[in-house]
């Protein structure tokens, strides 16, 4: 690998380490305000869940075909897949905050080892959608700046990373859905 694909490389870890802290930060705030609370009169945007659940559910999938076109060595098709997988993980990542700004949180309602479940699924999903953070950062970088081994080697551990939030994200809405207001 050329010095130059390094250096193409660093130029990004900069932003990579702000976007990994800024992002989680800032949904974690953006969380806790609630716009109606604060006086403004909006409405409770309670369609997106639906929304963002299937969201979840078409990035699965994109990461799987991607995945598959990889394998199949169609790297255009996979290029375009995996932006795309990006593309629909800041749409949801949006919505998630216009939702949780405008609409009351809602609690879980189930009981007994279901409960736990729910909280198990939940707790991994968030950690490693904070977690997921830079190793998506990081492979894409390593793709654009042409280091293939090492986006490979990296690509590894994100793709089964970002399938399981991707997923998890859709279980805890099928979970939760039935407790909304």
């Amino acid at each position: 690998m050329g010095n130059t694909n390094l250096q193409a490389e660093k130029k990004y870890n900069k932003l990579i380490i702000i976007l990994s802290i800024v992002i989680p930060i800032a949904v974690a705030a953006l969380f806790g305000i609630n716009l109606r609370e604060l006086g403004f009169d909006v409405e409770p945007l309670t369609f997106l869940p639906p929304i963002y659940a299937a969201i979840n559910a078409v990035t699965a999938v994109v990461l799987l075909i991607a995945f598959w076109a990889i394998k199949g060595k169609r790297i255009k098709l996979h290029e375009r897949l995996m932006k795309f997988a990006i593309f629909l993980s800041v749409l949801f990542l949006l919505m998630y905050v216009a939702y949780h700004m405008t609409s009351d949180s809602t609690k879980f309602g189930g009981e007994g080892a279901i409960k736990y479940f729910y909280y198990f699924i939940l707790i991994t999903h968030i950690l490693l959608s904070i977690i997921i953070i830079p190793f998506v950062l990081i492979t894409y970088v390593r793709a654009i700046a042409k280091n293939f081994d090492r986006h490979k080697k990296i690509a590894r551990i994100t793709f089964p990373l970002w399938l399981y939030v991707a997923i998890t994200g859709v279980i805890v809405y099928v979970m939760i859905s039935p407790y909304y207001v």
